[in-house]
């Protein structure tokens, strides 16, 4: 079957370069190719005890930067909190961010032991003591699953693998069944891949690189076994990457930098939205604050905010006031805050919706053992560019994963996103003071089924077995985690159909709580499509 570039995006016949020319007027030629934070160094002013701010946006993710974004393009002032660290002050080794190979303290959320999606090798475990501090990537444990999510300005884009893809026209209903289909596709998704600087590899240069070998034999293997074999596009800077292996540029995809974020070369949210929104002179950035809770004050809100230290401890108390706040602490730390200030009594008239319809994406791993003749490649690089589509037949996507253990390792590693249906419920524990998730370990057994419509019937064509040393002793499926948290403020039942939330005039929801559980692709465009809908709809009528 013959690749292509992924249906449905937007963007079809569009070039990798001729994309990102025909986005260069939108994002700036100084958002695009540098390295990484590089733009993101002006200190923003840290919001004080008793201020007053017409917009107070909680989090700095993809909704989040969105909303600052088109507020200030509106005339309007934007505070925006965000709880982990700014990301813009490079540690003792010179680097923001330490490689996946080698974490130390700027790894993990309050940790002192690192918590690795991938926790074991060979059969033993990988996992390692580090400091406690307030790294960049959380991995949130709740009774059935692993949730996890950035920390820092710019959230999940901070430490995801960059791929940025549309969902296929054909499924959208089933992704957000109360929203335009025709106005997503024609508008907001455009303006969301412009926004975002989303481009595609060049094809022939990942079908001649020894940086994608490993993606190469999921081609062959995907095809022999009659899958379609997509590209799928991404928010690496591919021209810095393409430097990267001809050792002109600093190498960061090339060197094992992913999962605790990049130093060159990925367009993160500190890179476009945030660059942009900064550069309004409208929005102001309080790094390491939490916001413990929002109250009516009349017709304003009062909001709560601690403000922490690099270990996790409180080192002030502040209260603000707000004319408008929106949420943005991603799915789970928007929902599980909207359900503890209704429960507590801080916002009574939510409805019961709040902390309903929480999905995994259908997240599911697994690994594949090949022969020594479909080596995967020891050099490998950290990002993404490809996947196997088998949605419509067996309710799957796949992205073709790297393994970058830096030796061969003739494995195949696989993603997958999958159709699910099982969701889960936040709600409130008085006795713990926490809010609990009550999603159950059993509840993957549908991804797995999905999952196994591709991989069983690549292993039947090739000879090949599943690896059984990547998630424990003689275990096949990464099925403890999500990387892909969404829902549980869900639009038009906990919010109204552009993320108002019922009996609070004045508070939004405006980041992937939104979506009910599911986007059937990697979700950060469509967060991102769906943020530019609803704040432009916002801003026309409600300011």
């Amino acid at each position: 079957m013959a690749e292509r570039s992924l249906p449905g995006t937007g963007l079809p016949g569009v070039s990798r370069r001729g994309f990102l020319a025909g986005t260069s007027s939108i994002l700036g030629a100084a958002t695009l190719g540098l390295p990484a934070v590089a733009q993101a160094k002006t200190a923003p002013a840290v919001i004080g005890d008793g201020a007053q701010v017409p917009a107070l946006v909680i989090g700095t993710g993809y909704g989040g930067s969105v909303a600052a974004l088109r507020l200030a393009q509106a005339g309007v002032d934007v505070h925006m909190v965000e709880m982990g660290m700014a990301w813009d002050t490079p540690g003792s080794d010179g680097k923001i961010f330490c490689s996946t190979l080698s974490p130390d303290h700027r790894s993990f959320w309050l940790r002192t032991r690192t918590k690795m999606p991938l926790n074991y090798f060979l059969g033993f475990p990988i996992d390692r003591d580090v400091s406690r501090y307030t790294g960049v990537l959380d991995a949130e444990e709740f009774g059935g699953i692993t949730v996890y999510q950035g920390r820092g300005v710019g959230g999940g884009s901070l430490v995801n693998g960059g791929m940025a893809v549309t969902p296929k026209r054909e499924n959208f209903s089933y992704v957000l069944p109360s929203v335009n289909a025709d106005e997503m596709y024609n508008t907001y998704y455009p303006r969301a891949n412009a926004g975002l600087g989303v481009a595609n590899v060049d094809p022939a240069w990942f079908d001649s690189t020894p940086w994608y070998q490993f993606s190469r034999v999921g081609r062959k293997h995907a095809q022999r076994s009659g899958f379609p074999f997509v590209f799928v596009p991404d928010v690496y800077d591919w021209d810095y990457m393409e430097r990267e292996a001809a050792g002109t540029a600093t190498k960061s995809a090339l060197a094992g930098e992913i999962l605790f974020g990049n130093n060159h070369g990925k367009k993160s949210l500190q890179q476009t939205y945030l660059a942009r929104a900064r550069a309004t002179g409208r929005v102001s950035i309080s790094p390491l604050h939490r916001v413990v809770s929002v109250a009516p004050a009349g017709g304003r809100y009062t909001v709560t905010i601690e403000q922490l230290d690099t270990g996790g401890g409180v080192t002030a108390t502040k209260t603000v006031t707000a004319d408008r706040v929106f949420f943005a602490a991603g799915s789970v730390g928007t929902s599980k805050l909207l359900v503890k200030l209704k429960a507590t009594g801080a916002l009574p008239n939510l409805n019961g919706e709040v902390g309903k319809g929480w999905g995994d994406n259908g997240n599911v791993m697994c690994g594949r053992a090949n022969h020594l003749w479909d080596p995967t490649g020891a050099q490998q690089s950290t990002i993404p560019c490809a996947g196997i589509d088998n949605w419509a037949a067996g309710g799957a996507f796949a992205e073709v994963a790297p393994l970058p253990t830096g030796i061969e390792t003739f494995a195949s590693f696989y993603l997958s996103i999958t159709r699910n249906p099982n969701r889960a419920q936040f709600t409130w524990n008085g006795a713990t003071g926490r809010v609990d998730l009550n999603w159950q370990a059993s509840w993957k057994q549908p991804s797995i089924d999905m999952a196994k419509t591709i991989f069983d019937k690549i292993n039947a064509k090739e000879g090949t077995i599943y690896r059984t040393d990547l998630f424990g002793t003689y275990k096949i499926w990464g099925d403890h985690l999500t990387y892909h948290p969404l829902g549980g403020a869900v639009l038009n039942r906990a919010t109204d159909n552009y993320g108002r939330l019922h009996g609070h005039p004045g508070l939004y929801v405006i980041d992937g709580a939104l979506i009910p559980g599911n986007t059937s692709v990697n979700p950060f465009v469509t967060i991102t499509a769906l943020a530019e809908r609803n704040i432009e709809k916002i801003i026309a009528t409600d300011l």
